[in-house]
């Protein structure tokens, strides 16, 4: 049994993670999670209570937390999930992106370094980022691969790609054994409802408008936060330390193809009319730079640890939908306070 490190483990893809990692493997995870709006200890609280994981509130960004934290326990993993994620917050303001993405991997990378100095060979550090660091596609573009050139274009993309080289850095300056991973658009339960999906699915259920950025045109490649999960999980056994990984569900869409199957699932659930939630569908003023397409090209991980994604984005969305129906108070917990203060800053005057 080893120690695991898991950063951002009560958010969306860190608590799906911290549940599959229990359920998979007997290694001991400690969790640290400053519980910002988007991080949920109700996610994992039930892992915590039976004492299957051991929890920390804490900023990644904390240089004493962090180095406590290692000076406390022989970590064998880091798997960094803690960040602030939403394109649309970074450009109301950028500066938190800054300090949590950039600071706090660099406080991390030089808290595993310090702490891994004679342990270079069986230890990792496991930097979870994202396809926006390599900008945007034009429609008959091939996929992002691991050697397309970094090309940000919002300040949350700008914020990971800083992460991402420092992460590359530590591993080339001081042999510090880092694997990057740079995933698609995530989707499965847990999400924070800011994002496209399980905004689309409460508010249809409630009959709310659904807002829809230009002409929904925008294409993303969606990736089931299970297939995610099991890919770092094969990453943390089998990556090689210095190479980059990009994960993605080879599933492009459009927003307005989502939104609307989202909206059949919904009418399905609740036995309405069909067509009754599409139109709720409203088109509101994009935001700036929006990134018209994201796709990526998976083969590296799939010739060097055998992963392929099991979930089909147009199977899973009636199970996910399903999901958020049975844990409405889950989603009305958190759906508070600077959630509906943010919630009216960005959709009240388009």
């Amino acid at each position: 049994m080893s120690t695991w490190l898991v950063t951002g483990g009560a958010g969306f893809i860190g608590s799906n993670f911290v549940r599959r990692a229990v359920r998979e493997t007997d290694n001991h995870l400690v969790v640290i999670d400053a519980l910002t709006y988007a991080g949920n200890l109700r996610s994992i609280a039930d892992l915590v209570e039976q004492r299957r994981i051991t929890f920390e509130k804490g900023d990644v960004c904390d240089v004493e937390i962090v180095r406590a934290l290692f000076t406390k326990h022989r970590f064998d993993r880091v798997i960094h999930f803690a960040a602030e994620s939403h394109v649309d917050r970074s450009i109301l303001g950028p500066l938190p992106f800054i300090r949590t993405n950039v600071e706090g991997t660099a406080n991390l990378l030089e808290a595993a370094r310090s702490a891994w100095d004679r342990r270079p060979n069986d230890v990792l550090f496991l930097h979870v980022s994202t396809d926006e660091v390599y900008g945007s596609l034009d429609p008959d573009d091939p996929p992002f691969n691991e050697d397309s050139p970094y090309r940000p274009n919002s300040p949350y993309a700008a914020s990971k790609a800083a992460a991402d080289h420092m992460a590359r850095a530590w591993c080339h300056t001081y042999g510090l054994p880092v694997v990057v991973s740079n995933c698609s658009n995530n989707y499965g339960p847990l999400q924070f409802p800011e994002k496209l999906i399980p905004l689309m699915i409460l508010n249809a259920m409630e009959g709310r408008e659904l807002p829809v950025y230009g002409d929904g045109g925008q294409v993303r490649d969606w990736l089931h936060v299970e297939d995610h999960c099991q890919a770092l999980l094969l990453l943390l056994e089998r990556g090689r330390p210095g190479a980059t990984y990009v994960i993605g569900g080879e599933c492009e869409r459009t927003n307005l193809q989502i939104v609307g199957r989202v909206c059949e699932c919904v009418d399905h659930l609740l036995e309405r009319e069909p067509g009754t939630s599409a139109r709720l569908i409203r088109h509101v003023t994009d935001r700036p730079g929006h990134d018209r397409r994201y796709a990526m090209d998976p083969s590296r991980l799939r010739t060097e640890t055998g992963w392929t994604p099991r979930f089909a984005l147009e199977e899973s969305l009636p199970d996910l939908v399903r999901w958020y129906f049975d844990h409405r108070q889950w989603a009305d917990e958190i759906r508070t306070g600077a959630y509906r203060d943010f919630y009216d800053q960005l959709y009240g005057n388009r």
